[in-house]
């Protein structure tokens, strides 16, 4: 039978690094949360660490990949779910282009069977994780408002779009839903313990986890690929936002959707950019050493400058960043220092 308590969070790839740090964040603002992930990149690890950080006994868990609707239903059937935060999906843009029918039959059918399940038991209210990736590029660098023009160059940017597009004619055809799309830039740094991050299964696709295994030795050099873009050091320029500020927007989101918010989109990000050059010298500052890079050629389709104007988060949910750079590396670096093979290596 389903618990008498009405307030469940269902976080859907809660096992996963924005996904850990949010569920993290919601038992810790008094959220009761259920975890579902299918682990294909992630462990359990992270969730038992949330319960040695809370204090909480046990926080439920299930093994479940959305694509199998009948195990989602089940997770309904035994809680009672108020709303859902979705994560849960494929997320690396190279493997992507190599991947494209993967990406699209787990993270669109995968979203088909939530709805149509959180349809079924009458929840009607959900927190997206979209993506700046679904921007169509500025050539001039002009930070992208949430009414910026849309279009996208990976098949994961795709997905995301059209995952977002599937919640608002949702929201559309019933006026009783809320949801929220947060659209964020370049989430890093970790726990402020040390004792939760990033876990890349591989070699990391994304920078600031790569440079922090360059600091401990696991990898060579840093590759900085151009540095002859129109920045301030010829290095691109990204909009970086620290975890923890990012699970904080996922629980303001969360608040919002009581005041039958409707369908929004929200840009979650610093508003400021840093290059390359930046973050690896910021890494050099946290972790006391120099960071080896070497200057690649540009790579197809990188532009010079990406952040976002979060003007809208900071007006309509009273949402800001509050972590800066320094505190991103050193979060980062206090984490790679203390689990240098990661959760589940």
């Amino acid at each position: 039978m389903p618990s008498s308590d009405p307030s469940y969070v269902l976080v859907t790839g809660g096992a996963g690094f924005i996904g850990s740090h949010t569920v993290l964040e919601l038992i810790n603002q008094g959220y009761k949360v259920v975890v579902v992930d299918n682990l294909s990149n992630s462990c359990e690890e992270p969730l038992r660490r949330i319960e040695k950080l809370t204090g909480i006994e046990k926080l439920p868990f299930h093994k479940v990949d959305l694509a199998d609707i009948e195990d989602l239903r089940a997770v309904f059937r035994q809680y009672n779910i108020a709303s859902v935060v979705h994560f849960a999906a494929l997320k690396a843009v190279g493997e992507s282009v190599h991947k494209p029918l993967s990406y699209y039959r787990n993270n669109i059918s995968g979203t088909l069977n939530l709805m149509d399940v959180m349809i079924e038991f009458g929840v009607k209210n959900i927190v997206f994780s979209s993506s700046a990736t679904v921007y169509q590029a500025s050539p001039n660098g002009e930070p992208f408002r949430e009414d910026s023009v849309l279009g996208c160059t990976s098949p994961y940017g795709r997905t995301k779009l059209y995952m977002e597009s599937i919640i608002q004619d949702i929201v559309n055809a019933e006026k009783s839903w809320n949801a929220i799309m947060l659209r964020y830039f370049n989430p890093t740094g970790a726990h402020e313990s040390g004792t939760m991050g990033e876990d890349p299964r591989q070699i990391p696709n994304n920078l600031m986890p790569y440079v922090a295994q360059v600091a401990i030795g696991k990898l060579d050099k840093v590759h900085v690929f151009g540095n002859d873009y129109n920045t301030r050091d010829g290095t691109g320029v990204r909009d970086y936002i620290h975890v923890m500020d990012l699970a904080e927007a996922h629980v303001v989101a969360l608040k919002k959707l009581t005041q039958n918010c409707g369908y929004q989109v929200f840009n979650v990000g610093s508003g400021s950019g840093q290059s390359v050059l930046e973050m690896v010298n910021a890494m050099t500052e946290a972790c006391g050493h120099q960071i080896p890079f070497v200057i690649d050629p540009r790579r197809p389709g990188d532009i010079d400058t990406i952040v976002c104007d979060p003007s809208k988060a900071g007006n309509e949910l009273g949402f800001k960043v509050t972590r800066d750079l320094k505190q991103m590396c050193a979060d980062l670096w206090r984490w790679q220092v203390a689990n240098p093979e990661g959760y589940c290596n």
